[in-house]
């Protein structure tokens, strides 16, 4: 260890220093000869020119530099990338011979590649971004990913004697900080980084099943859609069938055409026969090129059950709108139709299904999941301003469907000073009549949305779906709509009409509270039977009723019913819990504590006391944030009324590894280049060691203590002045 003193040698400085150190000098002599010397007075002066040389010596900036020569042997760090992203099978062995990113690695260090370093440093190898051990709970989906800047942070801080570090990896890199953070900090500790990277910076032969998205429950004999997402990573067109399998041999397919190396975003439907629920998987083929075949199929899980659905259709004279519909659900064997037709002239319709009026009370009409109002209005015998009311709440707080099905009689007109008017997805103008006719026939064109909405989809295949719509009968009347609602979705308009805000929508859906509302603007779906019977007619109604329906039969027991938004919650979102709860009466509850307890995967718990939003209907509402991923098991609890009802929800956690996707190799070009290191291939592994054999000596560690700047030599300077300054007052001089 050597020490030595170092100033400021610029010529410029010195000659500052110097003339200031000679203007206190004649400063000096001139104050004796002034204002006397002896005692007192000369400790003064000379105090004064002391600190006059002090800070003269300050403005040369010296600084004691102490040099320690390094004694220990230097370390280099082989830090190698555990993550999934490692499984892609990507680096080429031979002409047509790969190897996973992660096997290669693992072959490397077996070998010990690092033999010849050991000679000449401390070699030290260490994993990260690996996956949990097995022993972790299975059934705990935690957030896994790469952090490629705390490793490369924390070699720095435990090892004092580092100096190189050789990196293994990917460079994919999907959790903390930019990993450019640390190679800075190794840059200015003089460590460089020897970036090794695994895999190839270019999508290998591959058909992946990109993504999968379906409903967390479905009806028996119900159209079950699943919409997926397939990538061709292939230079040629594919044409595949992606198909869809599970319990019960539920079974479903679609042909589908990939261009070269693209995407395609589609929708295939099948129709579970049996209850139960378990695991369905949607796959695509493998084809002969293909590298990966690990990822050509995802799954999600279904529950399918056995429910009668309750639909009450009110209209005011039997027109052929009213038949058609009322037949299309009373043959619906998974719906269960009331009927009111109030015939304001000569009395409510009589028969098999009809009620005499419309359900008086709260709990009577609470039973009912969708309600079809035709061409009614409020007042003049028909629904009362009550009736209004109660049918709002039902949708807002019970979840339940609501069809406006106007008419020519224009009777939907007096709902605008109703309760329901809010709720109509359309603005209309009945000023200028009841609505529109015309001899010449009128068709529906879908919107864009329209196209593959879960509503309109007549067919398995959007294009196919557009085609079945141009050919079905038209219609020669519409509804006076001005235009949609903030917050509607549009799904099919006018052909031809338009006005100053473009074409007349006329099936139009939009949310409401809890609940969902959809307008349609005609009154001649029943023609869409013309050559092919109920094909397209019944499909359409049972799918409105079944899609209106979804959200309110999440969970359901006796008394209770219980559902959440967003369905399939991931991890970190904000979940609002719905519980709906009725006494042995079948009355909703007013008073009582409703709690809704929620076990996670991982062995914790939490009750939620549910606050009552709407005491007339029974409405609870609570909102829970899921910290972790999987199944939780939900239990709510109502001890007052005597309710209790058990279900589970799924929480998902965002895939950040993903295997096939190309390596992100300008990471590790950026991280050697920044540290002074340098980059490589696979290939290059053998001359990435050699390079590191030939790495200088490590400069001598050198510790500067930066005199001029010190807050103590500063702070003495300052103490000496003030004792100046005082000793002069006390001598009496000014």
């Amino acid at each position: 260890m050597s020490e030595v003193w170092q100033i400021n040698t610029a010529p410029w400085v010195i000659v500052v220093a110097a003339a200031f150190v000679l203007a206190s000098v004649w400063f000096f002599f001139r104050s004796l000869r002034r204002e006397g010397h002896g005692g007192w007075l000369t400790a003064l002066h000379f105090l004064r020119l002391l600190v006059a040389v002090l800070v003269a010596f300050t403005l040369l900036r010296p600084e004691r530099v102490v040099v320690k020569k390094r004694t220990e042997q230097p370390r280099v760090l082989v830090l190698y990338d555990g993550s999934g992203s490692m499984e892609t099978k990507d680096v080429l062995t031979g002409e047509k011979q790969t190897l996973s990113r992660a096997e290669w690695v693992k072959q490397q260090i077996e070998a010990k590649f690092f033999g010849p370093l050991e000679k000449q440093y401390q070699v030290s190898v260490e994993p990260f971004a690996q996956p949990p051990a097995d022993d972790a709970k299975a059934d705990v989906e935690t957030e896994i990913g790469t952090d490629l800047n705390a490793p490369l942070e924390r070699v720095l801080k435990q090892h004092s004697d580092l100096r190189a570090v050789l990196l293994l990896s990917d460079g994919d890199w999907n959790l903390g900080k930019s990993p450019i953070t640390a190679a800075t900090a190794l840059a200015q500790r003089e460590v460089p980084v020897f970036a090794v990277g695994v895999g190839s910076e270019t999508y290998l032969p591959d058909v992946e099943m990109q993504s999968v998205l379906a409903p967390t429950y479905g009806l028996v004999n119900e159209r079950i859609s699943v919409m997926f997402t397939v990538q061709n990573h292939l230079p040629r067109e594919v044409k595949t069938t992606v198909s869809v399998s599970g319990p019960g041999d539920a079974k479903g397919s679609k042909t589908v055409t990939l261009p070269p190396m693209g995407q395609v975003q589609d929708m295939l439907v099948f129709t579970p026969q049996a209850e139960g629920e378990g695991d369905f998987t949607v796959r695509v083929p493998v084809e002969r090129e293909e590298v990966f075949s690990a990822n050509n199929e995802r799954g999600f899980h279904l529950a399918v059950r056995k429910e009668t659905l309750k639909v009450l259709v009110v209209d005011s004279q039997p027109r052929w709108e009213f038949r058609y519909l009322r037949n299309a659900l009373a043959r619906d064997p998974g719906v269960a139709v009331n009927t009111v037709l109030y015939h304001p002239a000569i009395g409510a319709g009589e028969g098999a299904g009809y009620l005499k009026e419309f359900p008086a009370k709260r709990e009577d009409l609470q039973g009912y999941d969708v309600v079809f109002i035709g061409d009614v209005g409020v007042g003049g015998g028909m629904l009362t301003p009550e009736n209004a009311t109660m049918l709002r709440g039902l949708v807002e707080q019970q979840a339940s469907g609501l069809v406006f099905l106007p008419g020519p009689l224009g009777r939907e007109k007096s709902l605008a000073d109703s309760a329901l008017s809010d709720l109509v997805p359309v603005e209309t103008d009945y000023v200028k009549g009841s609505g529109f006719a015309s001899g010449a026939e009128a068709r529906l064109d879908l919107t864009f949305r329209g196209r593959d909405h879960w509503l309109t989809m007549l067919a398995t295949d959007p294009g196919a779906n557009q085609a079945v719509w141009r050919g079905l009968p038209g219609f020669y009347w519409y509804a006076p709509v001005v235009k949609a609602k903030p917050g509607a979705e549009v799904l099919a308009v006018h052909e031809a009409a338009r006005n100053q805000n473009g074409r007349i929508p006329l099936l139009v859906t939009r949310s409401a509270g809890n609940g969902k509302v959809l307008f349609m603007g005609t009154d001649s779906a029943w023609r869409w039977r013309k050559g092919v019977e109920d094909t397209y007619h019944y499909r359409f109604w049972g799918q409105v009723v079944r899609w209106m329906a979804h959200q309110r039969h999440l969970s359901q027991d006796e008394g209770v019913r219980f559902f959440y938004t967003p369905e399939t919650p991931k991890r970190g979102d904000k979940v609002r819990l719905n519980a709906t709860v009725l006494d042995k009466l079948g009355i909703p509850i007013s008073e009582g504590k409703v709690t809704v307890t929620l076990a996670a995967p991982g062995g914790t718990s939490e009750t939620i006391d549910l606050a009552a939003e709407n005491a007339e209907w029974g409405v609870h509402t609570g909102q829970f944030i899921p910290r972790e991923g999987g199944k939780y098991e939900v239990e709510v609890k109502c001890e007052s009324a005597g309710r209790h009802l058990k279900t589970q929800l799924t929480v998902t956690v965002p895939t950040l590894e993903k295997t096939g996707l190309p390596a992100k190799l300008d990471v590790m070009r950026e991280i050697a280049a920044l540290t002074g290191g340098k980059f490589g291939a696979p290939g290059d592994l053998a001359q990435m060691v050699s390079g590191l054999s030939l790495l200088p000596e490590r400069k001598p560690e050198e510790q500067r203590f930066r005199l001029w700047c010190d807050p103590w030599w500063c702070g003495a300077l300052l103490g000496l002045l003030t004792i100046y300054w005082v000793g002069r007052k006390v001598a009496g001089l000014t």
